[in-house]
């Protein structure tokens, strides 16, 4: 495998930032961050807002990429809510302005979805099953996928969910139940919710591998192994050796959130297994490297990338 020029935006997010971790030791990595400067040490940083006229183009005549990982979202699905329209140019124009300005420059983009942008009313869906979002940031995201195939026909969009450690240690579900937990604080997990989460640092190699081996169109990147949110939060417990009693079984009707939820996102890899030629990470394995990665100190590593606005 040689080395490749990679472009990874929203490098200070949970995505971005462990992608590109993953990336740097065998390629040339450039991560983009809005709001936040980085310090990684790994890879070179670039800060610059994605909004600005002109600014994609110019990130990609500074960076010269032969692979853009596009993980830059407004993902906060209630703040999605409360400002559709800035929800509406970051999850949906800005990937149309990315997709056609890399297929102008011969790069090859992999964009970040989400399962969100389905209704979760049976689960087990496909690439081919049709979408029906509930929220802003899923109807944004899903008009960001038409966007991109629009734009660049040899684009990859990979559908995820995910968790892992953040340089916030906020960002992601797992983080939230070892924040209460490890404070001893009850929190509610969702008994009616189920997702296929996968841990952001094999997601990040899985890019690689998805973009070395020339794949293109739409795939679910999501883990092989599918639980409530609720199990989800017993078994970091469990992991941690925190009361696995702290996690209290609730009903996502019972929570008071300000935006829909799909009850059943569970999808199907068949498709990418096949492509790839071998299963996807399960979620045990990841779990087990989510806590080997806190006892290796590596949440602390994350926070001192990160530097103040």
């Amino acid at each position: 495998m040689r080395k490749r020029r990679i472009l990874i935006t929203g490098a200070s997010g949970l995505l971005g930032l462990n992608t590109a971790l993953e990336a740097a030791p065998n390629h040339l990595v450039t991560g983009q961050a809005n709001h936040h400067r980085l310090d990684p040490g790994g890879f070179e940083t670039i800060q610059a807002d994605l909004l600005a006229p002109g600014a994609v183009q110019r990130l990609l005549d500074q960076t010269q990429p032969e692979w853009v990982i596009h993980c830059a979202a407004q993902a906060v699905i209630d703040a999605c809510e409360k400002d559709p329209e800035q929800a509406r140019q970051i999850n949906s124009e800005v990937p149309r302005l990315l997709a056609r300005d890399v297929a102008r420059g011969g790069a090859r983009l992999l964009h970040v979805s989400t399962d969100a942008v389905f209704d979760g009313l049976r689960g087990e869906y496909s690439e081919s099953d049709q979408p029906n979002p509930l929220s802003v940031y899923a109807r944004t995201k899903l008009a960001g996928e038409a966007a991109v195939t629009e734009e660049n026909a040899g684009a990859l969009i990979a559908r995820v969910n995910l968790f892992g450690w953040s340089a916030s240690r906020q960002r992601s579900l797992a983080e939230f139940f070892f924040n209460h937990l490890s404070a001893g604080k009850t929190c509610m997990g969702f008994t009616d919710v189920y997702f296929c989460p996968m841990l952001a640092n094999d997601l990040g190699r899985l890019f690689l591998e998805m973009l070395e081996m020339g794949l293109s169109g739409l795939y679910h990147a999501v883990g092989s192994e599918c639980i409530s949110k609720y199990e989800f939060g017993c078994r970091i417990a469990r992991l941690f050796g925190f009361d696995e009693g702290l996690v209290i079984p609730t009903s996502v009707r019972d929570s008071g959130l300000a935006a829909a939820r799909s009850p059943n996102l569970t999808l199907r890899t068949e498709k990418l297994s096949r492509d790839l030629g071998h299963p996807l990470p399960g979620l045990s394995t990841g779990l087990a490297h989510f806590y080997t990665l806190y006892q290796q100190g590596y949440p602390q590593r994350l926070t001192q990338m990160v530097l103040e606005k």
